[in-house]
């Protein structure tokens, strides 16, 4: 079999389990009150560490049809020199990296409190949701080797998607 093929349908396979991943993602996308751009960054970043093609192809799909810059996805790998971040996407995306990479540093307290200054209590905990949520999907993927490719994004209301 080859890399390129999947090993198979996650979806069909266990469709309860992943209807309940999908709860997850839509409390994320409807009542986390994380903002949009703030969320792609988020997936993105971690699927880029979690090396998941196919879900770095899905969202930044969705981060250009939402009207996110080319600029700032080039440069997401490399955000700590760059000045095309907020210091929330920044705390947000070092906390990102601190969840996503757990084993390495078990969220230093210093790393935790620093965010704690651009995020409230239930923002803080949506934010890890939102890690928790793409880093397993980015499992799920790479696990059954998901196809990265031929994902189109939806269209958002009054954005017109980049390419």
């Amino acid at each position: 079999m080859s890399w390129m093929e999947p090993r198979l349908n996650f979806y069909k396979a266990a469709p309860e389990a992943v209807d309940a991943m999908r709860g997850l993602e839509h409390y994320i996308n409807q009542s986390s009150g994380l903002e949009p751009p703030l969320r792609e960054l988020i997936k993105i970043r971690a699927s880029q560490i979690n090396g998941c093609a196919y879900c770095i192809d899905m969202h930044t799909k969705d981060a250009r049809a939402a009207g996110e810059t080319e600029q700032r996805l080039y440069a997401l790998n490399a955000w700590r020199e760059t000045p095309f971040f907020t210091e929330r996407e920044r705390a947000a995306l070092e906390w990102t990296e601190a969840i996503t990479l757990i084993g390495d540093g078990h969220a230093p307290e210093e790393l935790f409190f620093s965010v704690r200054q651009y995020f409230g209590e239930a923002e803080l905990v949506n934010l890890t949701l939102a890690i928790v949520a793409i880093n397993g999907w980015n499992r799920l993927a790479i696990a059954f080797r998901s196809v990265p490719g031929s994902y189109q994004p939806k269209p958002v209301p009054g954005q017109t998607p980049r390419t």
